[in-house]
């Protein structure tokens, strides 16, 4: 099953990649593995549409995974790349916008007390980790099955994402001793956690997940289960660690912690914070952030962090998230796909999960609640909407194992679209 035109542009790229890049691409998901098939190239974007090289456009769901909030190049977003750009690209030295993404930070995210800036949210996990470690004088780290923590040694066991898509859910490379200090258990089970901690009562420096898991699809905490975690974490003197790359600034402005009312030790983000642009930042607590070199004796470091391109891009974005009442308007774009597609998928097999902006298909009954469901979906069903989708100018992640995202910029219409596709295969 081909996406491609043959002796189309595309088509050129595709073999030109796999002769040096390896398997053609620079990130797995994108190889399309997970649905059949060949990725194609885009070289365009705008609102919520992109545009292959071959000029064919697409509604986006992907929304570069996640940071497109506004949409694909919006105005407020380019004009502050452009004029930032005039004055440098990079200068290896403080400059004012770092101080400026800290505050708005710091005043969106309560738990935040201080925060680093770092290059993506894998360098941001890999960070925390260590802080919690260096912090706590402990080694255990705790994950849950699913939740997927960017390539980060000690996380890539039971991960989500381009793991899980690929069927490999663990890495090659990563030494048996490291991954030994890792352990994890099911989403949404608070005993599997406590005997955890049962085991090692004070060994467990941190325990990490995603308040909202989205990279086996998307599936919720339920009742009470953040409570718990958090109330295991400060009875055995353990950091609770949200990554919230993908949901930070998404769901609300405050991440899924404003939404929930936990209060993290750390937080990790990404994505939004860069407007489009690589970016990553940790932070938390300042009596544990202080642990940080040049204050403290845990070393982290980056060439590029505070980057004034991507710090300038993601300011913009918020301040005009802001101004718009971005936040609410993206939960009544969502609950617009929502009420489409329920009443296609009542009585089938088909389980649709939403908060805010962000959603996914399961292609099994529900509930999904966890690793163990979401592995249940029909993955061939999958990959057959997957391709009719893109037959009809569609575009959603090509895995069953990743969420949806809707930006401001996606029309009724757009929305209206999308359901109907659904409607087309079932």
């Amino acid at each position: 099953m081909s996406t491609h035109v043959q002796g189309s542009i595309s088509q050129d790229l595709w073999e030109r990649a796999l002769l040096r890049i390896p398997g053609g691409v620079n990130s797995p998901v994108r190889a399309f593995r997970g649905v059949g098939g060949e990725p194609f190239f885009v070289n365009k974007a705008s609102g919520c549409t992109i545009t292959d090289v071959n000029g064919r456009e697409y509604i986006d769901f992907v929304g570069t995974w996640g940071p497109a909030i506004l949409g694909h190049a919006p105005q407020v977003v380019i004009d502050s790349i452009r004029e930032t750009a005039i004055h440098g690209t990079s200068f290896g030295i403080p400059n004012p916008l770092e101080v400026e993404m800290a505050e708005t930070i710091c005043r969106l995210v309560p738990s935040v007390e201080k925060v680093r800036m770092t290059n993506s949210g894998t360098e941001a996990v890999m960070s925390a980790i260590r802080l919690a470690r260096g912090a706590t004088g402990r080694e255990r780290i705790v994950k849950f099955e699913g939740c997927y923590h960017g390539h980060v040694d000690s996380l890539l066991v039971k991960a989500g994402s381009g793991a899980l898509t690929l069927g490999q859910p663990d890495s090659a490379g990563v030494p048996s001793s490291l991954a030994s200090l890792t352990s994890t258990v099911p989403f949404n089970d608070i005993e599997a956690l406590a005997s955890v901690f049962k085991e090692y009562p004070s060994d467990i420096a941190a325990v990490i997940l995603e308040p909202v898991p989205a990279n086996a699809g998307l599936y919720l905490p339920e009742p009470g289960f953040l409570e718990g975690v958090q109330k295991l974490c400060r009875s055995h003197g353990s950091l609770l660690i949200f990554d919230e790359v993908m949901t930070g600034f998404r769901l609300a402005p405050g991440g899924a912690q404003e939404i929930y009312g936990i209060t993290p030790d750390l937080t990790t983000l990404g994505k939004v914070i860069g407007g489009g642009l690589p970016v990553g930042a940790f932070g938390g607590r300042a009596d544990i952030m202080d642990n940080l070199a040049p204050l403290g004796p845990v070393y982290q470091a980056g060439t590029l962090s505070g980057n004034p391109l991507a710090l300038a891009a993601g300011l913009a974005q918020l301040r005009e998230m802001e101004r718009i009442g971005g936040w609410q308007f993206l939960e009544s774009l969502g609950a617009q796909l929502e009420e489409s597609i329920r009443p296609m998928i009542a009585g089938k097999p088909f389980t649709f999960q939403r908060i805010g902006s962000m959603f996914c298909l399961y292609f099994t009954p529900g509930p999904v609640r966890n690793l163990a469901d979401a592995k249940r979906s029909d993955t061939a069903a999958f990959a057959r909407y997957f391709h009719e989708a893109l037959k009809e100018g569609v575009y959603f992640a090509p895995s069953q194992f990743e969420a949806g995202f809707i930006s401001t910029a996606h029309t009724p219409e757009a929305l209206t679209k999308a359901a109907g596709i659904l409607a087309k295969i079932l």
